[in-house]
């Protein structure tokens, strides 16, 4: 903010001296605030959007089989919880969740606004894909017609359908690292870790430390927090980027043994 006002003041100044010094630096002051403003205003905006946007996509995934069961609403309402969202916010989330398992709800629509609000940030784009693979596979199991619906969901971000096979493969690795399996003990849980990175097996270690690197890079949780998420969905953040570190892990391992 000083940075501004003294630039503010300077130009001010070559054309009024002193007193031009001091409108000049006025000026910078009262920009910079209002830039200041329409930036949080920005921000808040988009997580207004976002926590909208995955519960009403939640409601109409959890719809997916043809009904909402008494576990997926529970699931639902853990959500607010795990999000930490005020009376006003769940509010707000419980509604969108209802709107989304209406008969008339338009996912794509409702995509297309998410894609608007975020920017199309990649890494936006997919923790929403994120949260809802783990809300409809809170046991570690997504199923065939829930599958179909993520993979529309993908689509409708303009992601790829492995996407969503990289989530699954996370969910379950997820769940494996809880239970204390965490060495790379069977080959599905290899394979996993690679889909993980997006990598196939054949990848090479620099190739792989690459694809590790820039995952790393586009989850970080701050940079996130700058572009927006909301400060309650962190939790989810830093959980992605462990399971980043832990496939990448399991593959050195695993490398390591059959060298």
């Amino acid at each position: 903010m000083l940075f501004a006002i003294i630039i503010g003041g300077l130009i001010g100044y070559a054309f009024g001296k002193f007193p031009g010094f001091l409108i000049g630096a006025a000026i910078g002051a009262f920009l910079l605030n209002l830039l200041k403003r329409r930036l949080i205003g920005k921000l808040q905006s988009i997580q207004s959007g976002f926590i909208e946007s995955v519960f009403a996509v939640m409601g109409a995934l959890c719809k997916a089989d043809g009904v909402v069961s008494r576990d997926e609403i529970q699931m639902a309402e853990a959500m607010f919880v795990r999000f930490r969202l005020n009376e006003d916010q769940k509010a707000k989330a419980k509604a969108a969740f209802n709107r989304g398992k209406e008969p008339e709800f338009d996912l794509e629509a409702e995509l297309n606004r998410f894609l608007q609000a975020s920017g199309r940030q990649p890494a936006f784009l997919q923790m929403f894909l994120q949260v809802q693979v783990s809300a409809v596979a809170a046991d570690g199991k997504v199923h065939p017609a829930e599958h179909e619906m993520l993979v529309r969901i993908a689509r409708g971000l303009g992601l790829p359908e492995s996407q969503v096979d990289q989530l699954e493969a996370m969910l379950r690795g997820a769940h494996t690292h809880r239970a204390g399996a965490g060495q790379p003990s069977s080959a599905d849980q290899l394979s996993d870790a690679y889909k993980v990175l997006g990598v196939s097996s054949s990848a090479s270690d620099e190739e792989l430390k690459k694809a590790y690197r820039k995952l790393m890079s586009e989850n970080h949780p701050d940079k996130l927090a700058g572009r927006g998420l909301p400060e309650s969905m962190r939790e989810m953040a830093e959980e992605r980027t462990r399971e980043i570190s832990h496939a990448y892990d399991v593959i050195k391992e695993a490398r390591k043994k059959s060298a």
